[in-house]
């Protein structure tokens, strides 16, 4: 009979929870003849890390919110026979609700098996889809069966991945050189975590999906262009590549046959805009990251001037499934047009967050009430932020739109790969706005003169505005810019950047108002615009304010009424955090 398992939840946001010592903690603990603990990655609920799952015969029980001594009462259980009833998750409360309208096709295997053994995920089924290509059906038939599926490039741009994966395989590879096939993994939205995680969890579900679209294109080489900042996802894939060699799965006349395809790790030193396909290839060939016009398109002249096509991971994910399970499993899931599934990294001011995989048609509402939960801070929520730097926000009045390209797109954002902010009353949709427009001001890569002095323009407006230096015609300035801006930039990254400022000033009109008007931040955000007020009938002087200012705005006399100076006052919030009294607001 097969030993139970642990199985401790190890992604990077389970070891930031403290996963890695109650790991370390049960292998101590359990005898290795009793039970194994095994390694697993995220299954998506960040919120409740750590986790751990006991995996006994047909069972799985997760339990969340683990320590060292409830991993004790975990292990003491299950060798009594009787597991703990606190602390599971997947079947009770708020796992329940947020699994039961989530479709897992693409996170199909993370936080279900050890991604650092290749034997766990064969035991799915995996590298299944490669064999049977490899097996029965000509390249084109592969491309044939993709393209009955609508599959469409999760990177953002939603192409339909056969049709891209024809074009590069039409075009044969140069006398003694080669074909790639290359992963962008190059993530960088700010608050997005979908391409780490999934790397994290199932890295062999990637290689899988290169390989076989490597198969179907008459690619022979690849890369996997992963930022350095994800090191755990790097070292998985090392393992996960090096055992796929072991076993004749990558590398020369994998499994027997005349099919050769090798494939290297590329780490990214983190500029945002290597995540554009030129730029990428830019970057692997060691010069500077940034964009070149088309054509020649990558499928004709790409890396080393070769045939080249690039997906993202998220693509290559849903490939195997795709292959093993038909077209038609796949593209059960539609709306208008949009077919399949979406990951999103769920964050922001929502209780649930974390790595949440849908089906397209779900409304953005039920995302964020049903499966996140709600508000995290119990105020009302106001906007999520769609598409990341590239994306923008929509208003709470909009959450019953649902999730596919056409509707997303029609509100002014965009569905983007997947980074989802969820924003409540205390945030300011002005500097919201000066946030994104800062990130890709300081990531344009400078080449084109709208994108490098267009946005640091409208990042200076901005700034005036949420100073209380702004007036009614910077609203007018904004608006010219943007156009300017998305017109006239070459790649992505300039003609998307104004999104997240222009659909805040169109939702969100009244705040700029009061902000240029009334020189008010109605979230009490902007610091020129607020100021720290102590509130006479709660304050008992206990001085606890004034011994925690670090530029001394404080004053009084111990159990008397204090003061703050506001014109030393940096409203740093320090005193308000400090005080037990409730007796400092904001204004």
């Amino acid at each position: 009979m097969e030993r139970p398992k642990l199985l401790v939840g190890l992604g990077s946001c389970g070891i930031a929870a403290g996963g890695q010592a109650v790991f370390d903690h049960l292998k101590q603990v359990v005898p290795g003849d009793l039970a194994d603990i095994e390694v697993t990655s995220c299954i998506g609920m960040c919120w409740a890390e750590p986790l751990v799952e006991v995996v006994n015969g047909g069972n799985r029980v997760l339990f969340g919110y683990v320590n060292e001594e409830f991993s004790d009462a975990i292990w003491q259980g299950l060798a009594a026979g009787k597991l703990p009833e606190d602390k599971r998750i997947r079947d009770t409360g708020d796992g329940r609700n947020y699994l039961d309208k989530q479709v897992k096709i693409v996170l199909r295997n993370c936080g279900v098996i050890n991604p650092e053994k290749i034997d766990d995920y064969l035991s799915t089924g995996g590298y299944g889809a490669l064999k049977k290509c490899l097996a029965e059906y000509s390249p084109q038939e592969v491309i044939d069966i993709v393209k009955e599926s609508g599959l469409a490039g999760r990177g953002g741009a939603f192409f339909p991945t056969a049709t891209k994966w024809g074009l590069f395989a039409a075009n044969p590879a140069p006398a003694g050189g080669h074909k790639y096939m290359v992963c962008n993994a190059d993530e960088g939205d700010p608050g997005a975590f979908m391409d780490r995680a999934t790397i994290e969890g199932d890295p062999h579900g990637l290689l899988e999906g290169m390989l076989i679209a490597a198969y179907a294109t008459g690619a022979d080489y690849g890369y996997i262009y992963c930022r350095a900042e994800y090191p755990l996802a790097i070292k998985r894939l090392k393992i996960a590549i090096e055992e796929a060699e072991k076993k004749g799965l990558l590398g020369d006349n994998i499994l027997g046959t005349n099919f050769s395809f090798h494939l290297k790790i590329k780490e990214g030193a983190g500029a945002f805009v290597c995540g554009e396909e030129t730029a990428l290839m830019a970057s692997v060939m060691g010069r500077r990251g940034m964009p070149t016009l088309k054509p020649p398109f990558p499928a004709v002249s790409g890396l080393f001037e070769s045939p080249t096509n690039i997906n993202n991971v998220e693509t290559f994910e849903n490939v195997a499934y795709i292959i093993s399970r038909g077209a038609k499993e796949f593209n059960k899931y539609e709306s208008n047009g949009t077919i399949g599934t979406k990951v999103f990294a769920l964050a922001g001011k929502v209780k649930r967050a974390g790595l949440v995989e849908v089906p397209v048609g779900m409304t953005i509402r039920e995302l964020v009430e049903h499966i996140g939960g709600g508000s995290s801070t119990g105020l009302p929520l106001k906007a999520v932020q769609m598409g990341g730097p590239s994306g923008g926000c929509i208003p709470e009045r909009l959450f019953d739109t649902t999730i596919d390209v056409k509707s997303v797109t029609a509100t002014g954002a965009i569905m983007g790969s997947g980074g989802f902010i969820v924003m409540d009353e205390q945030t300011c949709m002005v500097d919201v706005a000066k946030y994104f427009l800062t990130f890709v001001q300081s990531e344009s890569c400078g080449k084109c003169t709208f994108c490098r002095i267009g946005t640091k323009r409208m990042l200076e407006i901005l700034n005036r505005i949420t100073e209380g230096r702004g007036v009614e015609k910077d609203l007018d300035r904004l608006q010219e810019l943007a156009g300017a801006i998305k017109k006239s930039s070459l790649c992505a990254l300039g003609q998307t950047a104004p999104n997240p400022v222009l659909t805040t000033m169109k939702y969100f009109p009244e705040e700029y108002e009061e902000h240029i008007k009334e020189k008010k931040c109605r979230a009490r955000v902007c610091k020129s615009l607020i100021k720290y007020r102590i509130i006479a009938e709660n304050c008992t002087g206990c001085t606890a304010c004034a011994r925690g200012c670090p530029v001394k705005a404080i004053s009084g006399e111990k159990k008397q009424v204090h003061r703050i100076d506001a014109g030393n006052c940096t409203r740093c919030g320090l005193c308000r955090d400090t005080c037990k009294f409730n007796a400092i607001e904001v204004i």
